[in-house]
């Protein structure tokens, strides 16, 4: 049964679940002022349809940087502008004077002597994670200027305009921003370098909180959370406590192999977040992994960890540390390749042992999927898949909650070929499984916070390769899963690594309690091919089998009904809308055993587009007898899921209903028709029940009409696109 552990959002540090990691994909960047919004996606259609009310400008750095230069002004930012709404949701009781830095000092520069870990310095917003994570980024030139792109300057060209790169769940962005920095007496509020005159930090935090709406919204996070957006990494979190005998070689591994490494110590009283000790360390506060060295101290080996303190300030005290008086008895040439100095600038060393017995937890984001345990290096294969929770149809929760499980996305996950390990006997795939909430932090002034999350990985009957259908209620009853994420956890990502034998697995990914809606990117690295993609991803319907007429007698219903027609319908045996409701409620009210209020107008204007053959806005007795057989077959699927005979069908449900109606669709349609279809207590009616069957029975109706070489594509003018969507 799955549990739940609070990460408990570490108000200004570490990690907490344990798990695995790897690798940047590098991918095409893509630009935008707002860093970020883009047509894509899992609701592509729905969201370009509304993207000119949204009015989301894509222009490139170098479009806006060379209009700056023609126009001879400084860029200003429409979308982070420099005032309240980018800092803070509340007002803050300070005001704030927002500087570009020619004001702030003479002579600025964005980089002085190369970006390094002394260039930063924590300022007065809670963002210590994120610049832990810049600190082991400056370690890896190569990252760095994937992330901060080296040809700005406040000399040549200078037009108030930078942009910065950020990986953002599967693609790089490029995010833009001006160059007005908050101030409070002439001193930049935030992060600032250690040189007065050096901004590329500034504006790098600032861009940063672009990307996610606000200052405020970097205040509290994990360090990973940030190395991941520096790099498309993938995190390992160790709990020092438990770590393996040979944690000093794993850590000593990741730093050769370019990973960044963060570590932290933990603590359970909020109020304690951010307290020195009397050691010099600081409590609930993030620090960088920045180097692992050996040295001999009095003819014995000893192993040392160096660390940052984001704040540039406040060092540990004890042995190794700058000012220690042993330092006398360690030969000069060593102190020089530890660079060994009395500066107060946050950085220090002290030994593996000491670490060990302080620090908590460590993170290491890594930049292949490659186990830091193994000597070897290897090309591991990635896949992922975008996905979303949606109250009602696709958030199910986890596995305490058998009637909704099944409802999550579930995603088919084959692995096709085994490792190549000589020292293996066991004929088995290793993969790395990487689930990420999308967006949580960027809604935080919405109310939102990260999600509980977590997943499972089950075993597909032989019988069931291949057939990409979604897995039922009872399948997850009586079948238990072949692995999961250890614990259900407040992250933004959950990863885990496992060992299992080729076959064909489906991977669950859900929030462990039912009916939260949220975005989701889950990631699947394998050593091996593996193929992984959603269940579910073929549209079609299926056409009925024309059965023989029936020659014989009218039955009392259908005598009853032309009567009824006849007597509504008039002379010219045909019904417009009105008349429709009148002789539908009219039948409907005498089945007792289905409570409903009728259809609306809106409905039988829905079924005459449905089946108008001759274009007149009504029906004849044909037409409408004809549906009249289909609401007669879908008014018996909704009693087979009214299983209370409220009247009502939970919209969990509404996947299956749509299936037995002879519609395969995937879980993006399944996610609209929850939404479009059902009310707040996640409740289907009669009507809308069958309204939603006209829609969908139209609509592939009008498709197949217009794909006459079948080939599922259709070209329609703006007439005829306005007939088919206007008259439906």
């Amino acid at each position: 049964m799955p549990t739940v552990i609070s990460a408990s959002v570490a108000p200004r540090t570490g990690a907490e679940p344990r798990s695995p990691g790897p690798i940047p994909q590098q991918g095409q960047g893509k630009t935008t002022e707002a860093g970020g919004g883009n047509p894509s996606g899992i609701y592509s259609a729905i969201i370009s349809r509304n993207f000119p009310i949204i009015g989301v400008k894509e222009k490139t750095f170098e479009q806006l940087h060379k209009k700056c230069l023609e126009k001879k002004v400084l860029y200003l930012d429409p979308e982070f502008p420099p005032d309240e709404t980018s800092l803070y949701s509340q007002k803050f009781p300070i005001q704030f004077i927002w500087k570009r830095p020619p004001e702030i000092c003479e002579n600025p520069r964005f980089i002085i002597g190369g970006a390094n870990r002394t260039d930063i310095c924590q300022g007065d917003l809670g963002d210590c994670w994120f610049l832990a994570a810049i600190a082991c980024l400056t370690l890896n030139e190569r990252l760095l200027f994937r992330v901060i792109p080296h040809d700005q300057s406040f000399t040549e060209n200078y037009a108030g305009i930078f942009h910065f790169q950020f990986w953002r769940y599967g693609d790089w962005v490029d995010v833009v921003i001006d160059d007005c920095l908050p101030t409070y007496n002439n001193q930049l509020v935030f992060t600032k370098s250690n040189h007065r005159n050096e901004f590329w930090s500034a504006l790098l935090e600032k861009a940063y909180a672009k990307l996610h709406g606000s200052y405020e919204a970097l205040k509290g996070g994990n360090t990973t959370e940030a190395m991941e957006d520096f790099t498309g990494g993938v995190t390992e979190f160790f709990e020092i406590k438990d770590a393996p005998r040979d944690m000093y070689k794993i850590m000593k591994k990741a730093i050769e192999r370019g990973s960044l490494m963060g570590c932290s110590i933990d603590t359970i009283v909020p109020v304690q977040y951010e307290t020195r000790m009397a050691c010099g360390l600081v409590k609930g506060h993030a620090y960088s992994v920045t180097g692992l060295e050996e040295t001999l101290f009095k003819g014995e080996k000893v192993k040392l960890v160096r660390l940052r303190n984001p704040w540039g300030q406040v060092e540990w005290n004890g042995s190794w540390s700058d000012s220690w008086k042993d330092w006398s008895f360690v030969d000069k040439a060593e102190k020089a390749r530890l660079q060994h100095q009395v500066t107060e600038d946050g950085e220090f060393w002290m030994s593996y042992d000491d670490f060990i017995y302080h620090f908590t937890k460590l993170e290491i984001c890594n930049l292949t999927a490659d186990a830091l345990e193994s000597d070897k290096m290897q090309t591991w294969t990635v896949s992922v898949n975008e996905g979303r929770w949606v109250r009602g149809c696709s958030a199910g929760g986890c596995r305490n909650f058998p009637d909704t499980f099944w409802t999550n996305p579930q995603y088919r996950l084959k692995l096709l070929e085994e490792d190549d390990d000589p020292e293996d006997s066991e004929v088995i795939c290793s993969f790395l499984v990487a689930l990420m909430q999308k967006n949580r932090r960027k809604d935080r002034k919405l109310g939102a916070n990260l999600f509980t999350i977590g997943f499972a990985i089950y075993e597909v009957p032989k019988e069931m390769h291949g057939n990409k259908q979604h897995l039922q209620k009872d399948f997850f009853l009586y079948n238990a899963s072949k692995a999961r994420s250890k614990t259900y956890i407040n992250m933004r990502e959950v990863s885990e690594r496992f060992r299992l034998p080729p076959s064909e697995y489906v991977i669950v990914p859900s929030t462990y309690e039912p009916h939260q809606e949220g975005e989701f990117i889950l990631r699947v690295f394998s050593e091996k091919r593996n193929l992984s993609e959603e269940v579910e991803n073929t549209i079609s319907v299926d056409r009925p089998v024309p059965r023989p007429g029936n020659t014989g007698q009218e039955t009392e219903e259908q005598q009853q009904f032309r009567n009824i027609f006849r007597q509504i319908a008039g002379e010219d045996m045909e019904v417009c809308a009105d008349e429709l409701k009148n002789i539908l409620n009219t039948v409907v009210n005498k089945h007792k055993d289905l409570k409903t209020q009728g259809f609306t107008l809106e409905s039988c204007r829905s079924m005459i587009a449905l089946m108008d053959t001759d274009g007149s806005g009504r029906l004849n007795l044909q037409e409408f007898h004809h549906l009249w057989k289909k609401i007669k077959a879908w008014q018996k699927i909704f009693k087979h899921y009214d299983t209370d005979q409220s009247g009502t069908i939970n919209s969990y449900e509404m996947r299956n209903a749509v299936n037995d109606a002879g519609f395969h669709l995937n879980s993006q349609l399944y996610d609209i028709i929850t939404m479009r279809y059902a009310d707040k207590h996640m409740n289907i009616d009669f009507d809308s029940f069958i309204c939603c069957f006209v829609r969908l029975e139209g609509m592939f109706r009008a498709f197949n009409a217009f794909d006459k070489d079948g080939d599922g594509i259709i070209k329609l003018n703006v007439l005829e696109w306005l007939q088919l969507t206007m008259y439906a």
